[in-house]
């Protein structure tokens, strides 16, 4: 008998960011976090509440994320940060998922992992309460981004050749589904395909990436989408050329 066409994404690996991207982290994610961020950074370095988010705010964009910030001139141990930041009392009833976005990822050919600068008991948390959890095949969260005993999350782009050795698969096969536009900017230099999720992002702004426009696609993006359904009708290509270099490595 006649044997089924074989799907386009088969051979494809995808890397799904999880804040932002699966799901409305803007509903009460993202404040609980400022806030309890800003609680942690006040008390770990002696400072005000508005030190406190300077300090965020410069670290995020020196180092990528306000961790290696702490961890380098503040002596913070990772796993306290993460675990004190992260208590969010009330964070499962605050989720919710779309019955479409899960068929979609249900029927998204190919291997599927979150890839997240999160801790892993947030991650499972959030994949719990939205119901996505069994529709992967691996979480990848910030502890295990580390390389030569240093912490490397997203947007280390030896990192992320790392995690393409770690899944045995050429980063050419991988696509980063991303809100995160330097997140992108990084995997397009190791030649991944990269999918900008633009569905819960406001205009005009994007956290510290201000001035980022939702309608113009940057050279390093390979597609734009505001569903999760789009993913099964893209085209990419994940030719290995070199994107500008990310502002901070």
């Amino acid at each position: 008998r006649t044997q089924a066409p074989r799907s386009h994404h088969a051979d494809t690996v995808w890397l799904f960011d999880l804040d932002n991207t699966l799901h409305d982290a803007g509903a009460y994610v993202f404040g609980a976090l400022n806030v309890s961020m800003s609680d942690y950074v006040a008390k770990a370095v002696g400072v005000d509440k508005a030190r406190a988010d300077e300090l965020r705010r410069h670290y995020w964009r020196l180092y990528g994320a306000t961790l290696l910030g702490l961890m380098r001139h503040h002596g913070v141990k990772p796993a306290h940060f993460l675990r004190e930041t992260h208590h969010l009392p009330g964070l499962e009833a605050s989720l919710s998922a779309h019955a479409h976005d899960i068929a979609a990822l249900r029927r998204l050919p190919g291997r599927k992992v979150i890839v997240t600068n999160a801790p892993l008991a947030y991650a499972r948390r959030v994949l719990v309460g939205l119901g996505l959890l069994g529709l992967f095949d691996g979480v990848i969260s910030i502890e295990q981004m580390t390389m030569f005993g240093h912490l490397r999350p997203k947007p280390d782009a030896r990192m992320l050749r790392a995690l393409a050795v770690k899944l045995k698969v050429a980063p050419g096969r991988c696509v980063l589904v991303e809100d995160t536009l330097v997140h992108q900017k990084a995997a397009r230099r190791v030649g991944m395909a990269t999918v900008w999720m633009q569905r819960w992002l406001r205009a005009n702004t994007h956290g510290p990436e201000v001035g980022v426009y939702l309608h113009r696609k940057p050279s390093y993006v390979s597609a734009r989408i505001r569903r999760l359904q789009a993913l099964h009708s893209l085209r990419l290509t994940t030719s290995p050329r070199r994107a500008p270099d990310p502002p901070f490595r």
